[in-house]
């Protein structure tokens, strides 16, 4: 810059010159960002559902191209700018006796320019926490017991009700279907409910319970379900006490219900020996239906959340049910299952659609998404800060070694060995590494303690995330470090003088 500027060149020229390489630099950058938009896009849609990935546009809006595009130019010009102006200032008879070809102010540069690194990496540090907390919390929901038994089910909905069945002939349809259901090859049970598991849905009503005194400030609410014959052993919830409903259980029969142990905890009712107890969901002032069985607590609307107080009842004894879902296990792979469903189906009615016919561990799996969304966000943030942080301590010191080339070779002609140089530059990474840390650790302390909400089993702080992520930065800063150590170490003392 200083033999441009006295061979007649003006600082608008060489300010212009390095701010075209700025800017050269920032929309190759842009464009190599949208393979990555692209790839973590599709890494999202992955991790959806079908009914909401649908919704999801997988390709690269111009919009945001456009956007993104004008961020990386406003980059370049940012961080452009101050280089420009300070390395084609006027004072070119210092610059040019300078031995080591380095403006004055070359300290405050440096100074600068490991200010930046270190911030990478305290935003590296912070991003790779949060993002091993959601990991972490996403493989505690792997871990819950959800109190059933979800592999080889399939399960289905139909709502006749919409295609203007009357009720008679709705319960009728029901019955066939779970006839015809039983019979595929290799299913060992079918049963229905009303409202499905683990989708997020909840119905709820206020009760009475024999024994259980009711006033205006007492919660008497609980959450409930009709459901089909065998349903508990089709999903593989225990009995405690009692019996399962039957075919017997219909309209005309005297009313039962099917409660879990929170149902019996919340009413004060004597566990399995709450068999014969009496109960409404209706009219209050008559008892009118009989506790005949006490399940286990298995996991309802969702994975995460605690169970609800829960009682059961014979769907064949609601005169108005209009839609049910379907439960059938089979000891065959679920995928000849799903494929004899819409076959079975349409022998009955062809005009009826099939809703969700999936898998029940693909429900639950789908019932987590948004958990693993977060988790796949997070993890592909973390790691770009932390591929930016590893580019950029490397450029540093790169920078660093080139500048301090003739103090490199005065200080190895000394008599400095290669081990000493190599110390000298790692040290400045420890350093960088060391401040950048402990900020990105009290900043995803915050961050940990903000999405509390989101995470499940942790309380926002978990030691062995915060120290295998304290382990793995080093790891890649020490490595990115280790070039320009080696390369400095590795300096020729006369060959560094004579080029100075």
């Amino acid at each position: 810059m200083a033999i441009r500027g006295s061979l007649g060149a003006t600082r608008r020229q060489l300010a212009t010159q390095l701010l075209t390489e700025s800017l050269v630099l920032a929309v190759l950058g842009g464009a190599a960002s949208l393979l990555v938009a692209r790839w973590t896009l599709g890494a999202i849609a992955s991790t959806l559902p079908p009914d909401a990935s649908g919704g999801l546009a997988q390709q690269l809006s111009p919009g945001m191209v456009t956007l993104a595009g004008l961020l990386a130019i406003g980059t370049g010009v940012l961080f452009g700018f101050y280089p420009a102006l300070h390395s084609t200032r006027t004072d070119l008879v210092t610059m040019l006796k300078s031995n080591a070809g380095q403006p004055s102010g070359a300290r405050s540069a440096a100074r600068f320019r490991s200010t930046l690194v270190t911030a990478q990496i305290a935003l590296s540090m912070a991003l790779l926490v949060a993002a091993g907390l959601f990991i972490r919390s996403l493989l505690n929901v792997g871990r819950v017991d959800l109190g059933l038994q979800s592999d080889n089910i399939v399960l289905f909905g139909i709502s006749p009700q919409l295609n203007g069945y009357e009720p008679e002939d709705t319960r009728t349809l029901f019955a066939r279907a779970e006839e015809e259901l039983g019979a595929i090859p290799g299913v060992t049970s079918v049963s229905t409910a009303m409202v499905p598991v683990l989708t997020g849905n909840s119905w709820g009503t206020d009760v009475a319970v024999q024994g259980w005194e009711r006033g205006p400030d007492i919660d008497s609410n609980s959450r409930l379900n009709e459901i089909g014959p065998g349903y508990f052993s089709t999903l593989g919830i225990p009995l405690m006490s009692g019996r399962e409903f039957t075919v017997a259980d219909g309209i005309d029969q005297p009313k039962v219900v099917i409660v879990n142990e929170a149902f019996t905890r919340k009413f004060n009712l004597p566990g399995p020996e709450a068999v014969g107890t009496m109960m409404s969901s209706t009219d209050m002032e008559e008892l009118d239906m009989t506790i005949v069985g006490v399940v286990q607590d298995a996991k309802y609307s969702d994975v995460k959340g605690e169970v609800p107080p829960l009682f059961f009842t014979p769907y064949r004894q609601d005169e108005g049910l209009g839609n049910i879902t379907f439960y059938v296990r089979t000891s065959l792979p679920p995928a000849e299952v799903l494929r004899a469903v819409p076959t079975v189906i349409a022998g009955l009615d062809p005009n009826l659609p099939i809703e969700d016919l999936k898998t029940l561990d693909t429900q639950i799996k789908e019932s987590v998404v948004l958990d693993r969304l977060i988790s796949t966000l997070s993890a592909a943030f973390a790691l770009l800060a932390t591929m930016l942080a590893a580019v950029g301590l490397y450029g540093v010191l790169a920078y660093t070694v080139a500048q301090r080339t003739r103090e490199i070779g005065v200080r190895m002609a000394l008599g400095a060995g290669k081990d000493k140089v190599r110390g000298m530059v790692l040290r400045q990474v420890s350093k960088m590494t060391i401040i950048g840390g402990i900020i990105g650790i009290v900043a995803a302390v915050g961050v940990g303690r903000a999405a509390q909400s989101l995470l499940f089993g942790l309380d926002g702080w978990d030691l062995p995330v915060v120290g295998a992520v304290a382990v793995l930065l080093a790891c890649v800063a020490f490595g990115a470090g280790y070039l320009p150590a080696r390369r400095a170490s590795r300096v020729d003392p006369m060959v560094a003088l004579r080029y100075e």
